[in-house]
């Protein structure tokens, strides 16, 4: 079976995405900026599961190619590709110039489109595959600034790759997260992750565009 890539591959819902794919005996490619990819892949690897870590940074598209190129020598072309790499802060409208607000864009939005834009068209050579892009905010929040614009941004994104690389027979959608994940409650990880895997498993036909996660651990 070809593998998963899950960008974005940290500590909580990146996590629980990779080790829910690894658990269907399918290979996962780990990107992150931090060195402690390498401990989530030790981690899997420890457990019986066959995880690949890679660091590289969302904002350096050269890393980034050459991770995503990494991980398809590695496993093939991807069944299934996940972005959830996102800068997570609070910062209200007149907070941020304009430096960081490219900086948020770059990570929350265009890491998106430079990923799927890569593996897409190796994906429609062979007429399958899975992008799946991490969502939120779906009302702004001015409290969420840069967040809100990005995760807008991914919304909009998911439709403008549908209409480009659906009709070649794959499945774009967004996994939209409306709570704050906490761990042993109905926003834990693993929960959220399920939606992921769902997604994946959807015959054409039927496929959806978006799942939203509502939990009880407001934003």
């Amino acid at each position: 079976m070809a593998g998963a890539v899950v960008i974005g591959a940290g500590p909580g819902l990146g996590a629980a995405v990779a080790r829910r794919f690894a658990r269907e005996d399918m290979p996962v490619a780990l990107i992150a900026r931090s060195p402690r990819v390498l401990d989530l892949a030790d981690s899997l690897n420890g457990e019986g599961l066959k995880a690949l870590p890679l660091q590289a940074d969302s904002t350096d598209e050269s890393a980034l190619r050459a991770a995503l190129d990494a991980a398809a020598a590695a496993y093939g072309v991807p069944e299934v590709l996940v972005y959830n790499a996102a800068i997570i802060r609070r910062d209200r409208p007149g907070e941020l110039d304009i430096a960081q607000h490219q900086q948020a864009w770059t990570v929350n939005v265009l890491g998106a489109l430079q990923s799927a834009t890569h593996i897409a068209p190796e994906m429609a050579r062979q007429g399958h595959g899975t992008i799946l892009l991490t969502g939120g905010m779906p009302r702004p929040d001015a409290r969420y600034t840069s967040l809100s614009l990005g995760k807008a941004g991914i919304r909009t994104l998911t439709h403008l790759l549908d209409e480009e690389y659906g009709p070649a027979g794959i499945h774009i959608a967004t996994v939209t997260v409306d709570c704050h994940m906490v761990a042993g409650t109905d926003s834990d990880p693993a929960l959220v992750a399920e939606h992921y895997w769902s997604l994946y498993q959807q015959p054409r036909g039927r496929w959806q565009s978006e799942i939203v996660h509502v939990g009880s651990t407001p934003v």
